[in-house]
């Protein structure tokens, strides 16, 4: 159901809050102003900004921030607006006014808002669209869940998003509504900018009834702001109801011309050639032309009245949405032009607007003189909105080693996973109490059904389990509000948008988590934009791409990834393995877990295969001071797995490869060719340090020099499952001739064999590349 929040019934005086609503606008579009007409420019290159979406933005970011808002509030503001976040953080004290000229410059205030990069409070970094919208569904969920697990002391409070009506476009947008347990968060509240304009045009068919529906079918409040105090004040008089019905039928670009016309115009369009239209003529013509001018721009999305009363209604019992009607470009002269998106004041228009709202432009950073009622409603707010700041904890503290003896037998790499999850609620329960992971519906599929036995499922609430008492259910659902591992649809953008929120509870809220995102592999590039949006705010997670590859033969083509080996050489913020053996599972995963929560950690990736492979051909050592040596060659990037003397060639594979880079050096010796074999588990890593020994960037080379010494440099041939650029690099090491061998095509269902041999990765295809090097 909808709920229309009414207009006032009388008119308020011009106020303070009226006052400081005039200085936010004046401070936003002095901000981009300064950015891209005052400040040097020897580029000659469009700095940017968006004063025409600032201004549809400010009523309701005033009326928000000055009337409603608590210290637990958090909120997500659209991307377009950072000037209007920027400009309520100055008034209030929070950002230094050396800022306010250095909008969009190296160092100073983002483009768009960044919890991690702006000097001012910033609670949700947005400008991926759909993403920060979506964040604070997903920031709740995380602080539920710490409150329900952990009993961690997060207080309470609401989590906006304050949301451009294009975004709603996104189909990460409902994707995450949809989702049956945002149903339950009624902290949730978003407010809609409806102005109707994308950055071309005017949309023709916004229909803001259809989108209230959508949000009401998933279970939200609905509240329309849609028209000002003026306004329904006139739709009350004779003709009002005509009037009303007009606009209501009004197409958007229709109303949005008549923002542009002079009064004389309004007078001969508004009345249109309907059958009220001579009633409406005969109300228009009592107006005069002011108040006509006024009237037809009179949205409640500008009338602080208005809104000051949907903010009243609001239902904390489930999620609510507001749709306010706005204006793009409200108060500024540009207001309702089609192409007002990235349109700049001239020197001229800035001038007027100073004039209009009261202030020096000649001075144009002052804020309220502290003995003025603004200024003083300004300190006051101040002060009821700060914070104390996030405790510091530290994460709890992790084994390196679990210290099992090294697998024996066939195994995969994805059930190394959640054998080894298990081993840490064994070995280390304190840092297992932290973990926390999440999957799209694949909790079966990809082994972690002995993980979610053993700490359940999270729910807001506890959940019966109705197949408790079957004996042939081997996976048990048991819902509650202190398991811990949290199972979402199928969207994978919902599981990473949760994933980063999970990844920044140690800075928001002073309690890190470990969490551990699951899903196929084939599908890490749908969710790799939204995952390292996340990175890029500040989350701290690890995501486990499983299965993975062409080796999923089967499967099909459509289910074979291809470039997913080579993003943890490009995304920053984040580590990428690719283990071969379960114990390399087991090392890289505690020491990706030991990464997490901390000031100076990062996210990592894993790509995890269903492969079985001979355990014993990773060769342990048994020895404890060469196993340690073992593991930290693994964390750090690779290991030697098979030395020969005499070595003319040198097979470095990773992850599934390894057992046929094995089976093709036996191949080799057998023919009188010996074969170095090297175990790649982070080509990521190894750049890295390629990289620092050319003095491109701070860290360490010894592991290149363990794993390739110049001494025993020899022709190589790189071997994945996956696209075979990946370890080009390594040939650079020594400059010596190189085989790349990967996959760099889409494939098709069939036996592993059948697959390997299509694509030219199977051992004979080593064998060939290998002698060709000899050649």
């Amino acid at each position: 159901m909808t709920s229309t929040a009414p207009a006032p019934s009388r008119v308020n005086p011009l106020g303070v809050l009226d006052e400081i609503e005039r200085r936010v606008l004046w401070l936003s579009s002095a901000i981009v102003h300064h950015a891209n007409r005052v400040r040097a420019n020897p580029s000659g290159l469009k700095v940017g900004g968006h004063q025409a979406s600032c201004a549809s933005m400010v009523s309701i970011m005033t009326s928000l921030w000055f009337k409603h808002l608590t210290p637990g509030d958090r909120v997500s503001v659209k991307p377009h607006a950072s000037p209007v976040l920027h400009a309520i953080n100055y008034l209030l004290g929070e950002l230094d006014e050396s800022y306010l000229s250095t909008l969009r410059e190296f160092g100073g205030l983002q483009s768009y808002p960044s919890r991690s990069k702006d000097p001012d409070p910033v609670d949700y970094s947005t400008g991926s669209v759909g993403i920060g919208a979506t964040a604070p569904i997903w920031g709740a969920l995380s602080r539920r869940y710490l409150r329900s697990t952990l009993g961690a002391e997060t207080g309470g409070g609401r989590q906006f998003s304050l949301v451009g009506d294009a975004e709603l476009d996104e189909g990460a947008i409902w994707e995450a509504i949809l989702d049956p347990a945002v149903a339950e968060l009624g902290e949730i509240v978003w407010i809609v900018d409806l102005n109707r304009q994308s950055l071309d045009r005017v949309v023709p068919n916004i229909a803001a009834e259809r989108l209230q529906g959508m949000f009401g079918a998933a279970g939200w409040q609905v509240l329309t702001l849609k028209y000002g105090r003026l306004l329904e004040q006139l739709f009350a008089r004779p003709g009002g109801g005509a009037l009303r019905e007009r606009i209501d039928r009004m197409s958007n670009p229709e109303y949005q011309r008549l923002l542009r016309c002079s009064a004389e115009e309004l007078r001969a369009r508004v009345p249109g050639d309907g059958e009220g239209r001579e009633a409406i003529a005969a109300l228009i013509a009592e107006l005069d032309d002011a108040t006509l001018l006024e009237a037809i721009r009179n949205l409640g999305g500008h009338d602080l009245d208005a809104l000051d009363q949907a903010f009243e209604q609001i239902d904390d019992s489930r999620p609510t949405v507001m749709f306010a009607y706005t204006v793009k470009g409200y108060r500024l002269p540009v207001q309702g032009h089609p192409q007002n998106h990235s349109s700049l004041l001239t020197e001229a228009q800035l001038r007027t607007l100073a004039g209009e709202v009261g202030v020096d432009p000649a001075r144009p950073w002052q804020r309220f003189a502290a003995d003025t009622p603004a200024g003083q409603a300004c300190a006051e707010v101040a002060e009821r909105l700060r914070r104390e700041p996030a405790p510091t904890a530290q994460p709890p503290a992790l084994p390196t080693d679990i210290g099992r003896p090294a697998p024996h037998g066939m195994a995969t790499t994805q059930a190394a996973l959640g054998r080894t999850l298990l081993d840490l609620t064994r070995d280390a329960p304190e840092a297992a109490r932290r973990v926390v992971t999440v999957s799209p519906d694949v909790s079966s599929t990809t082994n972690l059904g002995g993980w979610v036995n053993k700490v359940g499922v999270w729910s807001a609430i506890e959940r019966r389990d109705w197949f408790a008492d079957d004996a042939e259910t081997i996976l048990h659902w048991r819902e509650k509000p202190a398991g811990q591992h949290i199972e979402l649809g199928i969207a994978e953008t919902n599981l990473v948008g949760l994933l980063g929120e999970l990844g920044a509870t140690w800075s928001r809220w002073g309690q890190p988590l470990l969490p551990i995102g699951v899903m196929y592999d084939p599908f890490v590039e749908r969710a790799l934009e939204p995952w390292s949006f996340g990175i890029y705010a500040g989350g701290q997670s690890i995501l486990v791409g499983t299965p993975s590859g062409v080796t999923l033969a089967p499967e099909g083509g459509a289910h074979q990834s291809i470039t997913t080996p080579s993003i943890g050489i490009e995304q920053p913020g984040c580590v990428s393995y690719e283990p071969a053996f379960a114990i390399d599972v087991e090392w890289t995963l505690l020491a990706a877990l030991a990464g997490l929560g901390r000031p100076d950690g990062g996210s990592a990736y894993l790509r995890l295969s269903t492969r079985p492979v001979d355990q014993s051909l990773a060769a342990v050592p048994t020895d404890p001071a060469a196993r340690e040596r073992r593991r930290r060659q693994v964390v750090a990037g690779g290991y030697p797995l098979r030395r020969r003397d005499g070595a003319v060639v040198t097979i470095a594979a990773m992850g599934a490869m390894v057992s046929e880079a094995l089976a093709a050096a036996d191949r080799l010796e057998q023919v009188g060719v010996a074969a170095d074999v090297v175990c790649v588990t982070s080509p990521d890593l190894l750049f890295r340090a390629l990289r620092a020994r050319q003095g491109q960037q701070d860290g360490s080379s010894w592991i290149l020099e363990q794993l390739f010494p110049a001494r025993r440099a020899t022709p190589l041939v790189t071997l994945l499952d996956g696209h075979p650029h990946t370890l080009a690099f390594l040939a650079a090491l020594h400059g010596v001739p190189s085989a790349l061998l990967g996959v760099s095509g889409f494939g098709q269902s069939g036996s592993l064999a059948d697959v390997y041999r299509y694509h030219g990765i199977d051992s004979d295809a080593v064998v060939r590349a290998a002698l060709d090097l000899m050649e």
